[in-house]
């Protein structure tokens, strides 16, 4: 498995919501924060979305994509000269409905989902990528054309098992607009960011493969065909961190998934990521995890809510059947 999707199975992401949404005539929507990630594109027509702290709001047009990681309060609005106005609100007056895409592609048509995170890289992730993602090269449209048009097609016209299949199409979504904003360097560093550069990818790879092999700083540079000195100051400066930084956190955010997850002892999680002791071990974790491993594995509240705890803040549920009515998730 590359390290992308390591890292995404690790977030076990969970549909909150999924389905498209249609803007009836000219309107400012106003959403409130919200936990999670949202990933929505502009299958018809055209709008403005303004994230707060956001100098400039971003036009969307169709075939466009955006994602909302921090989950800053945003505004939807089809004039940027309408004073916005609360989700509810619009709702009540119909102006903002769960309903398929116009058969004439005329008016303004959003579709996509909103997740819910779960594992322990959920913040490392989410505060690595800025406040709203942009996908509108040519280029990059046509990358998402396949699943925007198949979501349309599931959206139009109804069939047995349609709701899973949106769902699972609004995930597609999400990894292809991260892995296209990932792919262009000049959109940001970190370590996610790290993956589109091969050399730094091959590093982060192999320490991923072999978590618990006792990596050394030649070693690394070694497999990627660099100095020692040239691969760690040029993984310092694309990752945000040193390689030994680096293999540290992934060990114990893999050792926290096991915790959560798994029945292993504390003695075959540390043996397994190359830690001789259980006390070496718990050093470690105490320190990348802000917390003893007991604890962790005890399920303390952790700095991002569970999937469950948002669907009750939200009132809506975790495994939701069929396409839901629209709610503050868009």
């Amino acid at each position: 498995m590359d390290p992308l999707s390591e890292v995404l199975a690790l977030l076990k992401p969970q549909s909150l919501m999924s389905g498209g949404y249609l803007v009836n005539g000219d309107v400012s929507i106003r959403f409130s924060k919200h936990p999670g990630i949202k990933c929505y594109a502009m299958i018809a027509g055209h709008c403005w979305v303004s994230v707060d702290g956001v100098e400039e709001p971003v036009l969307l047009t169709a075939g466009e994509c955006y994602l909302l990681p921090r989950g800053l309060p945003f505004c939807i609005t089809t004039d940027l000269s309408l004073t916005p106005v609360d989700f509810q609100d619009v709702r009540a007056q119909g102006k903002f409905i769960q309903a398929p895409p116009p058969q004439d592609g005329n008016g303004c048509y959003l579709a996509g989902g909103h997740f819910a995170l779960e594992g322990g890289p959920a913040r490392m992730v989410l505060e690595s990528l800025p406040p709203i993602v942009h996908i509108q090269s040519e280029s990059d449209k046509a990358a998402m054309r396949w699943s925007l048009e198949r979501m349309a097609d599931e959206l139009r016209d109804p069939q047995p098992g349609g709701s899973l299949i949106a769902q699972q199409l609004a995930f597609m979504m999400l990894i292809q607009a991260l892995r296209l904003h990932l792919s262009d360097p000049a959109n940001g560093a970190g370590w996610l960011f790290a993956l589109s550069d091969p050399h730094m990818a091959a590093a982060i790879t192999a320490m991923h493969d072999a978590p618990g092999r006792p990596w050394t700083l030649q070693q690394l540079a070694g497999r990627v065909g660099m100095s020692r000195s040239v691969f760690a100051e040029r993984f310092k400066a694309t990752v945000g961190a040193t390689p030994m930084e680096y293999l540290t956190r992934w060990r114990m955010l893999r050792a926290g998934d096991r915790l959560r997850n798994s029945g292993d002892s504390l003695a075959e999680i540390a043996g397994s990521l190359g830690y001789d002791s259980e006390s070496a071990f718990g050093k470690a974790f105490r320190r990348v995890m802000q917390s003893s491993p007991r604890q962790f594995r005890r399920g303390e509240p952790s700095e991002v809510l569970p999937a469950s705890a948002v669907a009750r803040h939200n009132q809506i549920p975790t495994r939701p059947h069929g396409l839901h009515e629209a709610s503050a998730h868009a």
